[in-house]
């Protein structure tokens, strides 16, 4: 598993060993122009070059995640070539490598089609097209946030509407590439920022700030990352994680390197144990926890035995709970580390001045509203409802982005219910938690060597408190720590006073430090978090816990009645629990929804249930109570607003079939307050005048029960809900209709 998305570089054996140099990730240009040759464009070229050039382009292709001599499952499925295995598939496999390598070659331009005709023959015109096309809408080119895409973005969303439910890295990345597609796209976040487990604290003066990540952090691992390609569009430089991490022990010594390296290579070595116990196991790996095979193991080959040992092993355990963001009792010892052969190559770095910038770059030109936490999710043929509070947002899909322990919590109702198989995958994976204390200084006392620096605890139970601490100086602004609190200690830092906390935390870094002559300051300023209370997360990240697998990750991930969508960390087997990961699983379902949308374009004949929630019953309740009756003719409207504009309904009966209420046809229009009122105007002339102004003057169509209920579903749900009394309002997906 890649490092959490929530924090760090901790890998989830041991401390990474990397070089001090900053890491520029601008300087993959210079790499890549001189690995082509410096001109893509260039007619003549000796045979060896093009083999050359050949070989470069799918190393790059490659470290994008592309297979050098195979398709990918998607591009299967796309049927990009129409024979697998032959002649044509190597040819596009050499064009679709080509496509790649031009667009990172300069990641801040859009790469248009007539580019690739330049550069390859016109002889594969059916190939560029394909090759070019999978790549564009399933998010491997043009996507991002350089400021030279925006002529290529549609001004005018034609594809349909899009609400988005999180504005977090996933909802973020999914709204830009919908708008890129040609979506009407409204985000509904409830917190007051965008980011949603990205969150950058700025401590300090507005003047002079630092910035200190309180949720997700590094960018773990730069080969094929998006969250590198962005920063490269935003000439962000990156400062890789150094390898220099001292542990300490609970009095302030520094720990023996020989004992340290020891315990180390003991603790991986279990690790490759437990790899080949629940091969010996089979299935029954699934029932018992990494935890308990761990220390089945460590008593069997006599690891850690005396107590500075275990002290040690003990902050190894710790620093693999950071990683899981979970106890070991609780992770699945068969299937931990499912997504290991995922993890993307690089080194893991921070990003200068904060992820904020990342966060903010990603929102800007997004339609988002804040502080909307949704209440309720409906979905059918017809469409979709989200209601938060006292409005109602409509669309004709829904991308639900939440975190994963908000929908173990069930805080959102799902009508219908969510279907069984996906609800039970919701329960059996694991949401856990990380914690943290950030702390202003007036100085760096600890020194600018330092990225990164362990501290050991003295009990079993306590390991995972303040174990770590990162050193944000070089890339925050400022002198700033942040204290990693992870396991048990994570679960009862949420209740315990922040005051408490930060003289623990002190204690710990004057143990450290007052021995070797340095003064350690009260700090400036000093934040404490509380994710797992938090009501918009519930927790960090997710896990494979004792009873899941990776497959719940899939099962998390799948659309539901091609409406209901679904994205973020816990919806990736590849990548869960990365900021990556998330960023990933949006321009996935950005895709998906996409290709459900060109699917109902090309089947119009599809017939088209009525609006989610609305029936006969409530149609008929609205007329119980007309707000206009004139004759034969009845209206209601939305009792919130008077405006002449605003639509209503108009019901008609027609000959005597009044006199028997189980026998009477009735047809029904819909029509504006100002229609009506030139109607009611006719007052004292026949039903027949009434209704010859409303076909023949107003030009208005009559229809039966069940057409109204298909077109006007979502009128007819907001008047209802209106004579609730529940005062809500009607806002539509891309529109942004809000009093």
């Amino acid at each position: 598993m890649d490092a959490p998305a929530f924090d760090g570089t901790a890998p989830r054996r041991n401390r990474r060993k990397v070089s001090r140099k900053n890491y520029d990730e601008n300087a993959m240009d210079d790499l890549i122009e001189k690995q082509l040759g410096g001109n893509s464009k260039k007619k003549y070229r000796t045979k060896q070059d093009l083999e050359k050039e050949t070989e470069t382009e799918a190393l790059i292709a490659l470290s994008v995640g592309f297979p050098i001599d195979e398709l990918l499952e998607e591009e299967i499925r796309a049927g990009v070539v129409r024979e697998l295995g032959g002649k044509e598939q190597n040819d596009y496999i050499v064009v679709r490598n080509h496509i790649v390598a031009r667009w990172r070659s300069n990641v801040g331009i859009w790469l248009l089609k007539d580019q690739i005709r330049e550069t390859v023959s016109s002889d594969f015109e059916h190939l560029i097209s394909a090759a070019y096309d999978f790549l564009l809408f399933n998010g491997y080119i043009n996507f991002g946030v350089s400021p030279l895409f925006a002529p290529y973005i549609p001004e005018e969303g034609t594809e349909g509407s899009v609400i988005v439910v999180g504005a977090g890295l996933a909802g973020l990345a999914a709204a830009r590439q919908l708008l890129s597609f040609g979506f009407k796209v409204l985000v509904v976040e409830g917190r007051s920022r965008p980011g949603g487990r990205v969150y950058t604290q700025k401590m300090g003066d507005k003047d002079r700030f630092a910035a200190v990540e309180l949720g997700g952090s590094v960018i773990t691992g730069l080969h094929a990352n998006p969250l590198g390609v962005l920063a490269r569009q935003l000439s962000i430089p990156l400062h890789k994680v150094r390898d220099n991490c001292p542990l300490y022990n609970s009095e302030g010594a520094l720990v023996d390197k020989v004992a340290d390296s020891n315990v180390e290579f003991g603790f991986n070595k279990l690790l490759d144990k437990v790899t080949e116990v629940r091969e010996m196991m089979e299935g029954a790996a699934k029932k018992i926890s990494l935890g308990e095979v761990l220390e089945t193991l460590r008593v069997l080959y006599g690891v850690a035995k005396d107590s500075e040992e275990r002290k040690l092993f003990d902050w190894h355990l710790a620093n693999l709970e950071y990683a899981n963001a979970g106890c070991l009792s609780n992770l699945s010892a068969a299937y931990w580390d499912q997504d290991d052969p995922y993890e993307m190559g690089g080194d893991h770095c921070f990003l200068a001045g904060g992820n904020w910038r990342l966060i903010n770059a990603l929102a800007e030109g997004v339609p988002i509203i804040y502080g909307k936490s949704v209440d309720t999710i409906k979905y059918g043929d017809g469409g979709v409802e989200v209601i938060s509070g006292s409005q109602i947002f409509q669309a004709d899909m829904i991308l639900c982005t939440v975190p994963l322990g908000v929908l173990k919590k069930r805080s959102i109702k799902f009508e219908p219910e969510l279907p069984r198989r996906k609800q039970a995958a919701i329960d059996r994976l694991g949401f856990g938690l990380l914690n943290k204390v950030a702390m202003l200084f007036p100085s760096v006392f600890w020194g600018d060597e330092l990225d990164t620096f362990g501290c050991l605890n003295e009990s079993s139970i306590n390991r995972g408190e303040f174990f770590l601490f990162y050193a944000y100086y070089t890339v925050s602004g400022g002198p700033a720590l942040v204290a990693l609190v992870a396991g048990e200690a994570a679960q009862r830092f949420e209740c315990t006073e922040p005051s408490v906390l930060l003289h623990r935390v002190l204690k710990k870094l004057r143990g450290i430090y007052g021995p070797k002559g340095v003064v350690v300051p009260d700090p400036i300023q000093t934040v404490c978090t509380r994710w797992g209370s938090d009501p918009l997360s519930y927790g960090s990240y997710s896990h494979v816990r004792v009873g899941s697998s990776g497959v719940d990750y899939d099962i998390l991930a799948e659309s539901v009645s091609n409406r209901l969508f679904f994205a973020g960390e816990a919806t990736t087997r590849q990548h869960p629990a990365t900021m990556h990961g998330a960023y990933l699983s949006g321009l996935r379902e950005a895709s998906q929804i996409l290709h459900v949308a060109n699917y109902f374009r090309t089947n119009p004949k599809k017939p088209v249930q009525r609006y989610s929630g609305v029936n006969m019953t409530v149609l008929e309740d609205l007329f119980k109570r007309p707000d206009i009756a004139t004759g034969k003719l009845s209206f209601v409207f939305n009792p919130l607003t008077e405006d002449l504009k605003s639509f209503g309904l108009v019901r008609v009966f027609f000959d005597n079939f009044e006199d028997d209420p189980t026998n009477r046809l009735q047809l029904y229009s819909i029509l504006s307050r100002e229609q009506a009122n030139k109607i009611q105007e006719l007052d004292e002339s026949s039903n027949e005048s009434k209704l010859s102004c409303l076909m023949n003057t107003l030009g208005l169509k009559l229809m039966g029960a069940n057409s109204v209920l298909d077109t006007g579903g979502a009128l007819i749900s907001v008047i209802a809900n209106a004579r609730r009394g529940r005062s809500r309002t009607h806002v539509v997906a891309g529109q942004c209709i809000i009093p």
